[in-house]
């Protein structure tokens, strides 16, 4: 499968997570839709846009199992978080429920939301090793009578833990609570169906493990809370709907709101479907259960070497872990891998603990593996 993709064949990659990789066809239908808006911006942008987004949006509504009026495209999952937070009508004293393993970027705009509104984040402390069985009540017991948000990772990106959030988002919705879910790893890495979940609002890439083309995402929020959400750029959707823009704006509050910036390349976007279809006919379901194997192979063979024990359980994560490394710097570290032995890995640290952040493609082959094993080594 490494024939497929793009990938510089003198570089070891394993760190899909932190961007993604794209096949190539992918990526030339990509270009494609790149040159169709440059034949004629005008008709592209203009007339075609608003069909051609909601073409698309249906097949990934369809793949995530929802509805496609729920749906928004984005460029990452932080600007869907960064939506969501600052569009709430939180009040001093409200507080925002969370943990100690989530995204720096979220983080960062859940402080600030903070930082105007007088609300307080209330991260709990979930340890390593993992254990799924008490995360729910560990996450629970934080909730207060202020509790207003609950916001988690569904697969963390610092510790790469699949969190079990099914149940928590079902008693914060019997408690009030509204879920905000960073989904940013999951699409393509994990089965999913929004609508079954519950969650109020999951945002996710689709440009990592699903592999569509950079800057391609999306947020899926419950259709009662739609028009909670503002646009971060106010635009052509906030005017009457008989302005003469409806073809790119959009027919739904939704898509008027947050569909059209401009002269945004939606040419990632329409491009999503093509990668659903690739990961579909190379049987992808068989290809995650290679590569979480060759990820559980592979963190059991250096946690034999360092003596060091694993965070989780096999059952905790996908096609990508953290494999425990003795204390160094992580600078250092990383540079080495990447500058002596041509390897592309991320060295990750939480709670004062240094972790390499193995993420395993189908493009990847046992020799990475190996290779791996031997540079740490």
């Amino acid at each position: 499968m490494k024939r497929l993709f793009l990938l510089d064949p003198a570089v070891v990659f394993l760190n899909h997570g932190s961007f993604g990789a794209c096949p190539s066809e992918v990526f030339a239908d990509y270009q494609h839709w790149q040159r169709e808006l440059e034949r004629n911006p005008v008709d592209f942008l203009g007339r075609r846009s608003g069909a051609l987004l909601a073409e698309a949006r249906a097949v990934l509504a369809q793949y995530l199992g929802v509805q496609a009026r729920d749906l928004i495209f984005l460029p990452n999952a932080t600007t869907g978080v960064n939506i969501v937070a600052r569009s709430l009508a939180l009040e001093p004293g409200d507080e925002i429920l969370t943990t100690n393993h989530e995204y720096g970027a979220c983080n960062a705009t859940w402080a600030h939301v903070c930082q105007h509104t007088g609300t307080r984040i209330v991260p709990v402390d979930i340890p390593l090793p993992f254990c799924a069985d008490e995360f729910a009540s560990r996450v629970l017991d934080g909730v207060t009578q202020r509790t207003r948000v609950l916001f988690l990772s569904h697969i963390t990106s610092g510790t790469a833990l699949i969190f079990p959030i099914t149940d928590v988002i079902r008693r914060a919705r019997t408690a009030g609570i509204l879920t905000i879910i960073d989904g940013a790893h999951a699409s393509g890495h994990i089965p999913l169906n929004l609508d079954a979940l519950g969650a109020d609002f999951y945002t996710g890439n689709c440009h990592k493990w699903l592999c569509a083309p950079k800057g391609s995402a999306f947020l899926h929020a419950r259709a009662e809370h739609h028009h909670l959400l503002q646009a971060p750029v106010i635009s052509w959707g906030y005017t009457p709907v008989d302005n003469g823009h409806a073809a790119y704006t959009g027919t739904t509050m939704l898509e008027r709101r947050l569909q059209w910036q401009g002269t945004r390349d939606i040419a990632a976007y329409l491009s999503i479907p093509a990668a659903i279809s690739f990961q579909q006919r190379h049987n992808w379901a068989q290809v995650r259960q290679r590569c979480h194997a060759l990820a559980a192979d592979t963190l059991e063979r250096v946690c034999a070497h360092t003596g060091l024990a694993p965070v989780s359980s096999d059952a905790d994560f996908g096609q990508m872990v953290v494999i425990p490394v003795p204390p160094m710097d992580a600078q250092v570290l990383g540079k080495r891998l990447l500058n002596e032995h041509c390897i592309e890995i991320p060295v990750t640290v939480h709670q004062n603990r240094l972790f390499v952040r193995l993420s395993v493609q189908g493009y990847n082959t046992q020799d990475d593996m190996d290779a791996l094993v031997q540079a740490l080594r």
